[in-house]
Formats: structure tokens, C-alpha cells, sequence
């Protein structure tokens, strides 16, 4: 009898604990689903002159190859999709590059991506 009943404690306090892990994930009501976290944003800066020879698409304001190589960079990080791209401005990247930049077309491209 003991046995049985030490089953039934089991299998109540395993419900029990069932039951209040789906109203912590759920939502407030316990029917609706918990929302998940906002869009996650990270902003990738690369050479300019990384050697495979992407960099006049990503620089061209408005270019859909730029959008085709910027969306191909950000799924291979493991994000869904490029928010934005094109040249880093001179404030994303002071301090984290040690020789100095010559000339505009030797800045860092930026490329900005969302889950």
C-alpha cells in the first residue's frame, strides 16, 4: 500500500511541476503563448578588402547584390536577415582598427544583422 501510494506522489508531484512550468512559459492568462524577446540586432564590421571581392556590392547604396551578400554574411552568423549595410562611419570603428585608414574606400564595411 505504501508503494502505491508513494506512486501516486510521484506521479502528482511530476504533474504539479508539469503544470507550473507551461504558466511560467505561457502567458499571463496561462493560454496564450510567452512572447518572445524583441528583434536581437549585432552590427559586424569586415575588411573592405576581405579578398572575395564583395566589397563594391555591400558599399553600393541600394544595391540588391549588396542585400543578397549582406542577408548570405548574416545567416552564416546565425541570423535571419541584413537590417542594414554599407561603409562603417568613422565613429563604429575608431580605436578597434591599429593602422590608419587612407582613404574612404579602405574603410570597414558594416553590416547589420536581426534575428
Amino acid at each position: 500500500m505504501r508503494r502505491k501510494a508513494a506512486g501516486y506522489f510521484v506521479i502528482a508531484a511530476f504533474l504539479t511541476t508539469a503544470c507550473l512550468a507551461q504558466v511560467a512559459f505561457a502567458g499571463s492568462d496561462g493560454e496564450t503563448p510567452a512572447k518572445a524577446p524583441s528583434h536581437v540586432e549585432k552590427t559586424f564590421l569586415i575588411p573592405s578588402s576581405d579578398g572575395y571581392g564583395v566589397g563594391d556590392c555591400l558599399t553600393t547604396p541600394g544595391s540588391e547584390c549588396g542585400q543578397v551578400v549582406a542577408n548570405a554574411w548574416c545567416e552564416a552568423q546565425g541570423y535571419a536577415t541584413a537590417n542594414t549595410f554599407g561603409i562603417a562611419a568613422a565613429d563604429e570603428y575608431t580605436g578597434a582598427i591599429a593602422q590608419p585608414i587612407a582613404t574612404p574606400t579602405e574603410r570597414p564595411i558594416r553590416i547589420t544583422c536581426r534575428d
